[in-house]
């Protein structure tokens, strides 16, 4: 994956957590398609709506604080968003979303966070951590991945990725 291509849902809030991600009513849902259903419902209940295949969200710091549910970084992919960008993220919701190749957890600098709005679209190329917005023709920094981070997300996952290493 060089490159990825999509439309921004902007929600300018520091501190989204788990259970805004995907409320604790619906983690009884084994099907990731209902799941995704209810993505983002307590702050947005049209959003599952919204959302196309290959979409960003972007985000306020502290992306997915709160209890470590891996159904939310399911519930997102599910709808079709590929990487969420934020000045920083909780560290359990980032790995899960790394270890389980659902999504790119993308840190971005804050003042970045202010040049980026609602239905933008951006393209991000992760072999030079860079941000390019399609809509305001301006460029901007990403944070590289640690060098394991960037093998798992090459991979597609932890999984992957370890089967990868015992093969190779």
């Amino acid at each position: 994956m060089n490159s990825i291509k999509g439309r921004v849902h902007k929600y300018d809030i520091s501190n989204i957590d788990t259970d805004v991600i995907i409320p604790g009513p619906y983690l009884k849902i084994h099907d990731p398609k209902e799941l995704a259903k209810h993505a983002m419902e307590g702050l947005d209940p049209e959003f599952p709506q919204k959302v196309s295949e290959g979409d960003f969200m972007v985000c306020g710091s502290n992306f997915g604080c709160g209890s470590s549910r891996e159904h939310a970084p399911i519930a997102l992919s599910q709808l079709g968003i590929k990487a969420i960008l934020a000045p920083s993220f909780a560290r359990i919701f980032y790995r899960n979303a790394i270890d389980g190749g659902y999504l790119l957890p993308i840190e971005i600098e804050q003042q970045t966070l202010g040049r980026i709005f609602d239905k933008d679209e951006l393209e991000v190329d992760l072999n030079q951590n860079k941000i390019v917005n399609l809509t305001r023709a301006e460029s901007y920094v990403m944070m590289p991945f640690p060098k394991l981070v960037a093998k798992i997300v090459e991979a597609g996952g932890l999984i992957y990725y370890r089967n990868a290493e015992e093969e190779g």
